[in-house]
């Protein structure tokens, strides 16, 4: 896994494998080991039919939760999140967090393949069309692993230095974005992004985004900047445009080890020097392809968010990967 063994870091990853029934033993047994259906999971020597039902079955059907919901939606649209936690509460689904149940639900359920655009709606399809539409092709296609279940902000005034708690900064999320000028296409983009994905995703972490035209002139790396930087909870990094104040700022967050969440539009190719970090790629090509996913876009942004918060190195810190000594 390149962690040590001792790590926060490496603790979680077997601390929730085991959640899934993927291994057996805690992080302080000597030996851990692949339970049958984890083993079938990560060998790729199977066809992919046999590893994606056994994804299935430890990502979806093997968490109560997430069977109910399958059960429930599948073959139907999906509806808007509140409406299926509406369900899991009349279902009496012993769930600690429902936000981070939904959301992980949801994309695992990507993940998975299981949720297509049909009729221009999100609809969750069977395990069984999954499983036929694998068996039918020839090309093995390359998924992420399922995690484990775990609008408008205040504009902060310009020009003016900041009276901030600690308490304060806990609860803001600086949003790294190119910006432009009021009418061009990355401002609207940024815009778009910042009110229909960002600001809906954290809103459920008590996060509030602020974005750096609110604390100053666009295009300046400002001290206020600097500042937000630097104490921020969380930055939200959008790698779209390939904007070159963006991946210095994102460079700073990561040499100064803070949780940061990467997040690109699909038109964009990802630069070698980020791609180490887990990076979210949404598709814009166009209304159509864009509308019907925008409640999954946010749940994979707050499902990054709380991994990127809860342990940063989770999420890729090219840094700290490699080199580590930068820290000393």
């Amino acid at each position: 896994m390149g962690k040590s063994a001792s790590s926060s870091t490496t603790k979680m990853m077997i601390t929730n494998s085991g959640k899934y029934g993927i291994t057996q033993g805690s992080y302080a047994a000597d030996f851990i080991e692949l339970t049958e259906k984890g083993a079938i999971a990560v060998n790729l020597s199977l066809p992919e039919r046999d590893r994606r039902n056994a994804e299935f079955e430890l990502a979806i059907d093997g968490v109560a939760p997430f069977k109910q919901l399958y059960e429930h939606y599948k073959g139907k649209r999906l509806p808007e999140r509140e409406i299926i936690k509406d369900f899991l509460r009349d279902s009496g689904a012993a769930v600690f967090d429902l936000d981070e149940c939904v959301d992980t639900f949801i994309v695992n359920a990507k993940d998975l393949g299981l949720l297509r655009t049909i009729g221009g709606a999100e609809t969750l399809v069977s395990i069984e069309q999954v499983l036929e539409d694998v068996l039918g092709t020839e090309e093995h296609k390359t998924i992420h692993r399922p995690q484990i279940l775990q609008h408008s902000s205040s504009a902060v005034r310009k020009n003016e230095e900041t009276s901030f708690t600690a308490a304060d900064w806990q609860t803001i999320c600086f949003y790294i974005t190119p910006i432009g000028s009021e009418d061009s296409v990355e401002r609207k983009h940024s815009d778009l992004f910042m009110s229909s994905l960002v600001q809906p995703a954290l809103a459920e972490l008590g996060l509030r985004v602020v974005r750096a035209d609110q604390i100053g002139e666009p295009g300046m790396i400002t001290t206020q900047v600097l500042e937000y930087l630097k104490k921020s909870r969380l930055a939200i990094a959008d790698l779209s445009y390939l904007n070159p104040n963006v991946f210095y700022e994102v460079a700073l967050r990561h040499a100064l080890r803070l949780p940061v969440v990467q997040i690109i539009r699909k038109a964009d190719r990802l630069p070698f020097d980020v791609n180490q970090s887990r990076t979210l790629v949404f598709d814009t090509s166009d209304i159509y392809s864009l509308v019907p996913k925008l409640q999954t876009y946010r749940a994979e942004i707050a499902n990054q968010a709380r991994k990127a918060i809860d342990d940063p190195e989770s999420v890729g810190n090219p840094v700290s990967i490699f080199y580590p000594d930068f820290y000393k």
